[in-house]
């Protein structure tokens, strides 16, 4: 078996090498002549040229200009290659088949995904828990939600009483997102579209509102301007967006990349995660039972990861992977 795994292999190795040899010898790359410019800067006494800073500027004309002639030269050598029809056929026949996600109860109605296999979003269904599920029907479909198919579906989370959903979209692949309120019943957007929303999950407090966090609005172009303090808010239902309140975020001692708060089953607490990075975070919790309750620390430093899992009345559970565990109290 390991001798046969080894033919195969070499085999591979040969074929690639051959594909390979063939198309270097068959298309030639005219790489398009990127202008330098007379740019530096001085750090400690050390002077740094920056020629290409001009490309940072995505917005501007010489900029768009330039990653035409980029992408004029690059589908012109990926066009060429000998094997790329062969090889987009059989990763459709690999992705050709139905994809079907785990039903969730929310209110009166049963929902689940699927995507028939070769759908750019998978469209979202519903039945109502006392009927078959041969009888859903289509409750959203991601892939109508623009003529070009380039605005997407994100976050989507249900009120407590699964009267609303409250889902955020992607327009152009942007990580800034929109958020939207519809009534499941009627399936009508009931609120303004909340705007400028950045790295955001949504939590809602019962069916009255719910949190979701964002950076302040940048200066000059969206993609390529600083966003380093994150913020969460709470929106609530039959308000503008302007009267959302700042839960955590606002001072310089709260600054960090990365905030999300999140709500226990019962409604009884909010916890907030605050992070500079992916792997580790602070652990914040706020008693939303009683009016204006400050926040409470759990974890101060980012040296472990720890989540609430659930909680039964004031004890939390915990996932974590710290060593002193059992001294995290609240």
């Amino acid at each position: 078996m390991t001798f046969n795994i080894f033919k195969i292999t070499l085999i591979l190795v040969f074929v690639g090498i051959f594909y390979s040899c063939q198309t270097e010898k068959s298309i030639v790359v005219n790489y398009p002549e990127t202008k330098k410019v007379d740019t530096a800067d001085t750090y400690f006494g050390t002077k740094v040229k920056d020629p290409y800073r001009w490309l940072e500027n995505d917005r501007s004309r010489e900029t768009e200009a330039w990653v035409e002639k980029e992408n004029k030269a690059t589908f012109n050598y990926l066009n060429k290659i000998p094997y790329r029809d062969s090889l987009k056929e059989r990763i459709t026949e690999l992705w050709n088949y139905e994809k079907v996600s785990a039903p969730h109860r929310e209110g009166d109605f049963v929902y689940f995904s699927k995507n028939n296999g070769l759908q750019d979003q998978s469209i979202i269904y519903r039945y109502k828990k006392d009927q078959n599920p041969s009888q859903a029907e289509v409750f959203l479909d991601p892939n109508k939600f623009s003529d070009d198919g380039t605005t997407s579906l994100g976050t989507m989370s249900f009120s407590e009483n699964g009267k609303k959903l409250a889902y955020s979209i992607s327009e152009g692949g942007s990580d800034w997102r929109k958020v939207l309120v519809m009534n499941v019943k009627n399936k009508k957007i009931v609120e303004d579209t909340l705007v400028d929303i950045k790295f955001s999950g949504i939590s809602w407090k019962a069916n009255k509102g719910f949190f979701y966090s964002s950076y302040d609005k940048p200066k000059g172009s969206q993609l390529s301007a600083k966003t380093d303090q994150h913020k969460l808010y709470y929106h609530k239902l039959g308000t503008s967006q302007e009267k959302d309140k700042l839960i955590y975020g606002g001072k310089k001692s709260e600054k960090h990349r990365y905030v999300g708060g999140g709500v226990t089953e019962d409604n009884r607490f909010l916890m907030i995660s605050a992070s500079n990075s992916t792997s580790g975070n602070e652990l914040y919790i706020k008693d939303l039972s009683k009016e204006n309750n400050e926040l409470k620390t759990i974890l101060e430093n980012e040296s472990t990861d720890t989540y609430v899992l659930d909680n039964q009345g004031d004890q939390l559970f915990l996932v974590t992977n710290s060593s002193f565990a059992h001294n995290l109290t609240y």
